[in-house]
This record gives C-alpha cells, structure tokens and sequence, in this order.
C-alpha cells in the first residue's frame, strides 16, 4: 500500500553568513565598484607623477611616458581586481611588480621616482574608494572602508619589498654587463686596436670620451704584499669632476682618464694623494689612438721606480730612464762605459766618487759649488774630479762624456741618491 506523501512544510532557514565572510564581500564589493574607473585613476596618477617630477620627467621623453601610463593603468586595474576578488587566473600582481622593477632599472628611472609612483598610486586608490563610501547602494560602513584600506596600504609594503629587490638585482645586472663591456674595450685599447676608426668609434661611446679628446693612460703595479697601489682612483677622480675608467691585467691596475680641464700637473697632483706603490702616468694626446703606447710608456716609467717606494711619476719626467730600462743590454753597456771603472772601486771610495761626480753634475763640473754641498774644501773636490776622469776616461768639459756620465748614474739608480757616508 502506497503512502501518501508527507505534507510539506516550511524551508529551512540558511544558515546566517559568518561576520569575516559578509565583512570579505563588503570589502570586494567596495574595490569592484572602481573597476569602471580604473584607466581614468591610473592617468590621474601618471599625470600627477609627470608634473611633479616634470624635470626628469621631460628629458626622459615621450617614449617613457607613454611606458609609464600604460604601466600604470595594468598595476591600477590588477590591483583593483586583486582585491576585488576577480583577479585573472594565472596573472600574478607579485609578477607584475618585478618585471616593472626590472624595466625602470633597465630605463634608468630613479628608484626613488619608481617608489614615489608607488605610494601615490596608493594614496590615489585610497582616496577614488573613500569617494565611493558616499553611494547609499554599496552599502558600504565606515569600517568596511577602514579594512579596505588597511590591505591596500599593507599590499604597499609587499610591492615596494618585490620591487625594490628586483630594481636592484637588474641594476647591479646592467652594471656588470656595462662594467664588463667597458673592461672589454680597455682590453682592447691596450692592444692597439684603437686604431682601427670603428673601435675607436664605439669604445669611445661607451667610455663616454671623444674619439680625439685627450686621455691619460695610468700604470700602477701590484708589487709584493701590495693589494692596492692606488687608493680608490676612480671615487677621487669623480670628486674633482672627472670620469676615468680602471681595470686589471698584467699584474698591474690600469686606467683611462680623459683630461678635460684637468692639466698634467692637476692629474699628478691628484693620484699622489692616493698612490701606495709605484704608479707611471703618460699621454694620449690625440686621443684613444694612442691608448696603447700610453700604456706601453706608463708601464715602462713606472717600473723605473724601484720597487717599495710609494711614487707618482709621469714619462715626460724621466725619459732617459725609460731609455734604458728598454733596453737592459744597452744599460749594461752605458754602466760598463761610463761609472762601471768607480763602482769597481772599494765600497767607500766607490760613494766618495759618486757622490761626487753627482754633485759635479748637478752644479755644471764647478768644484766650487760642488764643495759647498760635500763640505769638503774645493782642492778636494778638485783632485776627486782629476780621478773621476782618469778612472772613466770621460771629461766633465765634454758634452758627450757628461751625457755618458748622467746616463750611467740613472742605469744604475743612483742619480737622484746621496751616500750618507761622506755627509759631514
């Protein structure tokens, strides 16, 4: 027997709506209601970015411009979207902050320009969704606006953290990749290859130096226990308005610094306050053509220092001694024909004449002169120097014999050198 149907009665009642659900659609509700506006916020943001930074802003050009409007009105109708709960499946906001990282690092923007977007924008947001509190349809509270900004101004920190990472990471990217490429043509520079027109060319565009603007070329060896025998080269050229270029090889710290106003004697002046070893400077006087004889000089003058002296020293200064250190068989030979019969001498004797034959020189062969700085009477000075020629067979009245003299003196680095054994 078949039953008849139970009578029915009343639904049941739903169950009320948690407070955190209702307060999470209140919240949605209220960002959704922008999204129709969304373009029209983000071009007031971009419009009030490009008038307050208006300076920076113009010389960047339209280009720029019209990348950061569009940028923005993609951060302002995703990030609506975010929070309004219709975020697009499989587009993050997170990703959107770092790829705009990496491309203002990669345009050069500022990143205090990049963080001032940021905050505006958000200021901006806050302030379009706080006009919306008035519409009597949303049914929008006050607290329901004060949670909605609470997140957005939360999501600020979270962006500024991603962007700020990622604006770094590709600034330091684009700084070795420059650094490396500006290294590359030093290399090359060092080589020759500044003669050829369309190296120079681009090397010169890269270094940020004209193709025929003077440039001075730098030599600092790495000598033994010395980690630094220039002190921060580059930030102490930076200071006085110059821009130079430094990079490693041969066992040597190297650099290109174009002149400018910056003169010979500035540029010397300048490394000798931060020089710790032996340093060589020498001129490119038509430009990074000439890069590479520059270089070769600056390596040869500055190994005529000896080695533990802590000096700056330019190739136009001490030509001769870049003479013979060329050449060591020549040196050899200007030793052997000239002072090489005194350094034969016995220790003391050997001083007595050198020291001598150095004062001679310096006051123009007078014994006079040359007695006042050994004081030692002039007759002394007298029968030194009658030695000095028998033993050298050179005159000190004969131009050429003088010349053999001096460049047997600095052969053996005892051209600029008193013995503290006769002083006195």
């Amino acid at each position: 027997m078949v039953q008849p149907p139970a009578p029915r009665g009343p639904a049941p009642a739903r169950p009320p709506e948690p407070a955190a659900d209702a307060l999470e659609r209140q919240i949605r509700r209220a960002w959704a209601s922008l999204v129709d506006r969304a373009d029209a916020i983000a071009d007031d943001i971009s419009l009030t970015l490009f008038e307050k930074d208006r300076e920076w802003y113009d010389k960047a050009g339209q280009d720029l411009r019209a990348d950061v409007r569009s940028s923005t009105r993609e951060h302002v109708r995703r990030g609506i979207l975010t929070m309004a709960g219709r975020a697009e499946p499989g587009k993050r906001a997170t990703d959107v902050w770092r790829e705009t990282g990496r491309r203002r690092a990669r345009q050069g923007v500022p990143m205090e320009l990049v963080l001032n977007a940021y905050s505006l924008g958000t200021r901006v947001l806050w302030e379009a969704l706080l006009e919306q509190g008035n519409r009597q349809d949303l049914g929008v509270d006050d607290h329901v606006l004060l949670m909605a900004g609470q997140r957005i101004w939360n999501a600020l920190d979270v962006q500024n953290t991603i962007l700020v990472e990622s604006y770094r990471r590709e600034a330091a990217r684009l700084e070795r990749r420059d650094l490396q490429r500006q290294q590359s043509f030093l290399d090359g520079l060092v080589e020759g290859r500044g003669a050829d027109p369309e190296f120079a060319r681009e090397a010169a565009e890269n270094l940020g130096v004209g193709v025929d603007e003077p440039v001075a070329c730098v030599v600092a060896p790495f000598d033994e226990s010395l980690d630094e025998p220039l002190r921060a080269p580059e930030d102490r050229l930076e200071r006085a308005g110059r821009v130079s270029h430094w990079h490693v090889r041969g066992g040597a710290y190297f650099g290109l610094v174009p002149l400018g106003e910056v003169g010979h004697d500035d540029l010397l002046e300048m490394l000798t306050q931060i020089a710790a070893g032996r340093v060589g400077v020498a001129m490119a006087p038509d430009g990074i053509a000439g890069f590479a004889s520059a270089y070769l000089l600056a390596t040869r003058v500055a190994q005529t220092v000896p080695r533990g002296q802590t000096q700056v020293v330019a190739v136009t200064d001490r030509l001769p001694e870049v003479l013979l250190s060329a050449s060591p068989e020549v040196a050899s030979l200007v030793v052997e024909e000239s002072v090489g019969p005194l350094l034969a001498q016995p220790q003391h004797q050997a001083d007595v004449l050198i020291e001598t034959l150095l004062a001679l020189l310096e006051h123009n062969g007078s014994p006079t002169h040359a007695a006042e700085v050994l004081y030692c009477h002039r007759n002394t000075v007298i029968y030194r120097t009658k030695q000095i020629e028998q033993l050298t067979g050179r005159s000190l009245q004969v131009p050429r014999d003088r010349l053999m003299l001096v460049l047997g003196l600095i052969a053996t680095g005892r051209s600029q050198q008193r013995s503290a054994a006769i002083q006195g």
